[in-house]
């Protein structure tokens, strides 16, 4: 394109600027043509005056014009030799005298194309040399006598042609220059483009860090500001997918590795029911086994069908009071509690009203719930709190069990992560609960927050939006 634009410009460029030279050109030659037609009637009337005196004179004294013409126009002859010009005198339309040094055409004084200039013909031809005519006739009673003063205006055309050729010289010369400046216009002009081409192909090649320099405050500087705007949305996007990515690998070979686990054991003992002689109470013992390890992919299964309704990217809302999702999760969780002899203290503001899913929202606290009981020692405590804390609404779940270290901490919400894993399949687990609880969360448009020591307990922070009153009750 940069080469395009320049020989475009450049042919722009030579069509005015020779158009230019040639106009100036014909300017000096009408100037020069004008002044010389000027002088060459000037002199036709200088002479032509001295010339009827000198004729009435000849008369005067009784001598025969046509017989003393060349004496008389000897002086004249001598006058205009050294400027190349020449004179004729016509009679009757017939030339008596013709001086030698340019050559006149029978017919040049009768022509129609000649201008007249008071009373006078001028006439201009260019071949074989360019020589302007100016025909007279004297005035009476000498009107049959006409003066015709030949002007060689070779010198005014050669000094033309020079002044064209020197004013061509310094066009080409003005050209070359001209060439030249616009050559590095163009390379500055095109500079950005070319940084822009080459920021392009990086990025095409995968390196998706490529800037632009801004700079100055120009069209081109905010076509380099966005364009670096594009490219930190398309690093972010492409950084966004191959998170996205390595989560699903992530989450295909944890998932896959959950599989292989207990269908490994229900093979097992399968094999082991059929090929082995065993008695009747072992052969319970492999059944139960085998369906508890059933009864867990039968869970996972569920969470994961949990959490592919959980992918729309809203809920449908109601007004959910806090009161009434701490009863129903008291409800639920009080027998899971019980097994472990745990003690669950529930404690909330009255009037606290949460924009939501109630069904969604019991899952997220309730599985918040499990986790803390499943973390807790024998003849523990679960705290499940609501209040508020200036505009936004705040409900805790704090158990004082094993806790956890801040590498877990990182992945507690992936799927299939376990910071415990020996403990959490014994406790039927399956890894998935804390990533239906994040999902839960982003759809209420709230902030899931873990806090945990290892040997100190967890507390986590569900943060929403809303109002108070208090009220608290005990399942212990």
């Amino acid at each position: 394109m940069k080469k395009r634009t320049f020989f475009v410009m450049l042919i722009l460029f030579l069509v005015f600027l020779n158009s230019m030279i040639l106009v100036v050109s014909l300017v000096i030659l009408n100037d020069k043509l004008s002044t010389a037609r000027d002088k060459c009637l000037a002199e036709h009337y200088v002479i032509a005056s001295s010339l009827i005196q000198d004729i009435q004179a000849l008369e005067q004294r009784g001598d025969t014009v046509q017989e003393n013409i060349d004496k008389l126009m000897r002086s004249y002859s001598r006058y205009l030799q050294g400027k190349k010009n020449g004179l004729a005198v016509a009679f009757s339309d017939k030339w008596i005298y013709q001086s030698s040094e340019i050559f006149l055409e029978d017919n040049v004084i009768f022509s129609q194309d000649a201008d007249n200039s008071q009373g006078r013909s001028v006439y201009m031809v260019n071949e074989p040399l360019p020589v302007l005519y100016v025909y007279g006739r004297f005035p009476a009673p000498l009107q049959d006598y006409g003066l015709m003063y030949i002007g060689n205006l070779n010198d005014t055309i050669s000094s033309w042609r020079h002044t064209k050729n020197i004013l061509f010289l310094i066009g080409t010369v003005v050209m070359f220059i001209m060439a030249l400046f616009l050559f590095q216009f163009l390379t500055i002009i095109f500079r950005p483009l070319r940084q822009i081409s080459s920021a392009s192909a990086k990025i095409a090649n995968g390196n998706y860090k490529s800037r632009l320099l801004v700079q100055g405050k120009d069209e081109v500087a905010n076509v380099a500001y966005n364009f670096n705007l594009m490219a930190e949305q398309i690093e972010l996007q492409i950084q966004q997918l191959r998170d996205i990515a390595e989560q699903k690998q992530q989450f295909i070979d944890n998932f896959s590795h959950e599989l292989r686990i207990p269908l490994t054991a229900i093979y097992g003992y399968a094999e082991y029911i059929q090929k082995a002689s065993i008695q009747e109470e072992e052969r319970y013992e492999c059944t139960q086994f085998i369906m508890s390890e059933c009864n867990r992919l039968q869970n996972m299964a569920y969470q994961l069908l949990d959490m592919a309704l959980l992918r729309r990217d809203a809920v449908e809302e109601e007004d959910c009071s806090v009161a009434v999702l701490f009863e129903q999760s008291k409800k639920v969780m009080h027998v899971r509690a019980a097994e472990k002899n745990i003690c669950l203290f529930y404690r909330m503001s009255e009037n606290i009203h949460i924009k939501g899913n109630m069904e969604q929202l019991l899952i997220l606290v309730n599985n918040l719930i499990d986790n803390a009981i499943k973390a807790s020692k024998p003849e523990g405590e679960v705290r499940i709190l609501a209040y508020l804390e200036e505009s936004n609404i705040v409900v805790e779940v704090e158990d004082h069990g094993i806790g956890m270290d801040a590498n877990s901490l990182l992945h507690i919400k992936e799927a299939f992560y376990r910071a415990d894993k020996a403990r959490s399949r014994a406790a039927g687990g399956t890894g998935l609960g804390l990533s239906i609880c994040e999902k839960i969360a982003q759809l209420h448009h709230a902030e899931l927050i873990f806090v945990s020591e290892p040997g100190k307990g967890t507390l986590v922070k569900l943060i929403f939006s809303q109002n108070n009153n208090e009220k608290s009750f005990t399942s212990c």
